[in-house]
């Protein structure tokens, strides 16, 4: 298994930055043929989503939707640290994604990609990268 962390510096509040190319980095590093790969963000406030990367707007439409359905201030929020919306999207995009590689390529779909999302910025996170399969 060859695993990488990537450390992502975030500058907005809300944020998506794509990965794509670090992961498919990370593939190519670790020589693997056929296998996965998984990437995983260590962070209770931050998730990672497969979606669009052909078009900015995607982004731009994610995020405004996400503040629509989760508003960072509502009365009824009781965390303390003030941050409950962002806890409530990183949940809805997850903490982690696992993509196919096969050839030694990411299977991905032609306008997809991998985005890092920032809820709870701007910060410094990780992003952790595992590799696994078989080498020929």
């Amino acid at each position: 298994m060859h695993t990488q962390t990537l450390q992502i510096k975030t500058h907005e509040r809300d944020q998506m930055i794509e990965l794509t190319d670090q992961v498919k980095e990370a593939v190519r590093q670790s020589e693997i043929r056929d296998g996965n790969v998984i990437v995983y963000v260590p962070h209770t406030t931050a998730g990672i989503t497969i979606n669009e990367n052909a078009d900015p707007d995607v982004v731009h439409d994610m995020l405004h939707q996400l503040d629509q359905m989760v508003p960072w201030s509502q009365p009824f929020y009781r965390h303390a640290e003030g941050n409950s919306a962002s806890h409530v999207k990183a949940s809805m995009m997850g903490s982690s994604v696992t993509l196919l590689i096969h050839h030694g390529q990411l299977v991905l779909g032609t306008w997809q990609g991998v985005w890092f999302c920032e809820f709870d910025g701007p910060r410094t996170r990780n992003v952790h990268m595992a590799v696994s399969g078989g080498v020929e």
